[in-house]
């Protein structure tokens, strides 16, 4: 397991903005520092000792229709199927890396569910969290930047973000 640190106010842009909005929201747990990146779910789970399913990965699509943001929040071990995705968001293109960055405020690899900051000043993505996460009682989530995580239950995930709660994974 990965060595945590506590917040410190030297830490970058993207997780200092995470651990304010955690703390806005009463969260009960700050952010955490990993001594080692996890850019993906994989690298996150075996940073801290879980399994990849407790991983709540951001999948960020870009929407035809208008160009905006859509961000599934769903299980490492998952893959979203955008067909059963599209219902709920129109039809679905490719979030290269300065889309994302530019409509979240965070790079791939640490795309927080909380603290968006889009590079225009407009609307942050449409979130939705997916049913599976809820086969957890504790979940870990990204926290503005590959190194940063904090640890939360899918409820606490849905509260924080108020996004509906669909099934949008492949069987």
């Amino acid at each position: 397991m990965a060595e945590v640190h506590p917040v410190d106010p030297s830490r970058p842009e993207g997780f200092q903005r995470v651990s304010a909005a955690l703390q806005a929201a009463d969260h009960p747990h700050a952010p955490l520092w990993l001594d080692v990146a996890a850019r993906t779910a994989q690298e996150a789970a075996d940073a801290l000792g879980v399994t990849l399913g407790q991983i709540a990965k951001s999948v960020v699509f870009r929407v035809k229709a208008d160009d905006s943001a859509v961000l599934v929040i769903t299980s490492g071990d998952r893959r979203v199927d955008e067909a059963r995705l599209k219902p709920h968001t129109g039809a679905l293109g490719r979030a290269d890396a300065d889309f994302v960055k530019a409509r979240t405020g965070f790079s791939i690899g640490g795309v927080s569910p909380a603290g968006f900051a889009p590079a225009d000043g407009g609307a942050r993505p449409r979130l939705f969290i997916d049913r599976e996460l809820f086969r957890f009682d504790i979940i870990w989530a990204a926290a503005g930047h590959p190194n940063g995580v904090f640890k939360l239950t899918p409820d606490e995930l849905q509260q924080l973000t108020g996004a509906p709660v669909i099934d949008v994974v492949q069987a």
